[in-house]
């Protein structure tokens, strides 16, 4: 068998059952560097010639009805073949440019909207999907030429395609050609209008399986877009509109999540690291005139934001955590920890809904919001930001509000709000005709 890693394989047309033992046993030969490297080119060649092959048989199949293919036969080595390619291309950048030059991801690609379009959800057929994927992330993995090959080939049919499988593993293996593939151009290209469905494909995935490690990724790729640009075209603003509510909804469904990095244990947990970057471009969203308007009137979202504040600031006042107010730092480990300024940005996402919105400044009210707000005004190492994000939050809960501003005002008179928090805001607390007024004073100096 050694024979073959240097370059023979069964002829293509020899049988089937021999042409699948030879490629399963050096799918195997594969997985050792030495064979991988002394491999020829007239290997892949053959190995393109056998997916070409059993391709054709299945598409006879199919289109002619014909009972003579044996088609899981077909579906069993076109799996081993990827296999047999995916091991080859396993840290060979040599390997990797022979497939490419040869065709074999055109190929591969070709071959996978067939599969696709034969509509069986066999086990068989679900493999040789796997196996295809894992292929095209192993011959992409390191190579700019073959990443580039993929997405000519790929974008955004096949990736839309295999997104949308309910078999967890393809979508896992699609999610990972797409990142492998991904640099500062093809970000720009999949954040367009008419490709954004591909990126939202991902975070569905995140929202109903729980299991996308790539989700954390894709969100700060969203974030830097809606950053970037000051203004959008009208065509990407309809986009962000339509689908605000999708990443609205993700937080408010899972915004719970990040009550487990309470934990030291659980710094990196998935789930949690989502929700704080929902949370960031949610932030910039509604830092946008254009998007802020939809923003505020989208169900659920400023609740959600002060419940997570409620439950963020109670959890952190239960144990020490990174949700605790701290004083004084005693090392870095705060300071990289991805909850950093998390209270910040939810106060932050409480301000711009309110921002020239009576209705959710009186929502804010009813759900105790204001007194939550001013809690959170201290220096906080874990927070450095929290005092200017709430100096901007209680300006727009109380501009042109008079109920808001009078419950800070008898909030300071009673005790319950800090004079030295309301000063450094720049408000002071005024009597005037037995009625206490809030009102804008020279902020003073830190």
């Amino acid at each position: 068998m050694a024979m073959a890693a240097a370059g023979s394989l069964p002829a293509v047309a020899a049988g089937p059952g021999a042409r699948l033992e030879s490629v399963r046993a050096l799918a195997g030969l594969f997985r050792e560097a030495q064979h991988r490297e002394m491999a020829k080119g007239s290997v892949f060649q053959d190995l393109l010639e056998i997916l070409r092959s059993a391709s054709s048989e299945i598409e006879q199949a199919y289109k002619d009805s014909c009972e003579l293919v044996d088609v899981d036969t077909c579906l069993l080595l076109i799996a081993e073949c990827f296999r047999c390619l995916r091991n080859a291309c396993v840290e060979c950048a040599k390997n990797q440019h022979v497939m490419r030059n040869l065709g074999l991801i055109s190929t591969s690609v070709h071959l996978i909207k067939l599969l696709h379009g034969i509509q069986i959800k066999e086990e068989l057929l679900l493999t040789a999907l796997r196996c295809s994927l894992q292929f095209l992330g192993n011959v992409a993995a390191g190579n700019g030429d073959s990443q580039n090959s993929i997405w000519k080939c790929a974008f955004p049919d096949l990736f839309l395609t295999c997104l949308t499988y309910s078999d967890k593993k393809i979508v896992a293996y699609c999610c990972m050609v797409l990142f492998t593939c991904l640099n500062s151009e093809k970000v720009r290209e999949l954040l367009d209008p008419g490709n954004l469905t591909v990126a939202l494909h991902v975070l569905k995935v995140y929202k109903e399986q729980l299991e996308s490690e790539w989700s954390v990724t894709l969100l700060e790729l969203m974030m830097v877009n809606v950053c970037e640009k000051n203004q959008h075209t009208s065509e990407e603003m309809n986009l962000f509109m339509r689908h605000a509510d999708f990443l609205a909804g993700c937080f408010q469904e899972k915004y719970e999540a990040v009550l487990k990095l309470t934990s030291a244990e659980d710094t990196d947990d998935e789930e949690a690291l989502v929700t704080i970057r929902l949370l960031d471009v949610l932030c910039e969203m509604t830092s946008n005139n254009g998007q802020l308007e939809y923003l505020q009137t989208l169900p659920g979202l400023l609740e959600t934001a002060i419940d997570t504040l409620r439950l963020t600031h109670l959890a952190g006042k239960q144990t020490v955590n990174v949700f605790t107010a701290t004083h004084a730092m005693t090392g870095q480990e705060e300071v990289l920890h991805p909850a950093v300024d998390f209270k910040s940005h939810l106060i932050r996402l409480i301000g711009n809904l309110c921002y020239k919105n009576k209705e959710n400044q009186d929502k804010v009210y009813e759900l105790d919001g204001i007194p939550l707000i001013l809690d959170n005004c201290s220096i906080d190492d874990n927070n450095p930001f929290v005092n200017p994000w709430a100096v901007y939050a209680i300006r727009n809960l109380t501009e042109q509000n008079e109920r808001n501003q009078e419950l800070i005002a008898q909030m300071e008179e009673k005790g319950l709000a800090d004079n030295s928090a309301l000063e450094s805001m720049g408000l002071e607390v005024e009597k005037r005709d037995d009625k206490l007024i809030l009102r804008s004073v020279r902020k003073k100096p830190s």
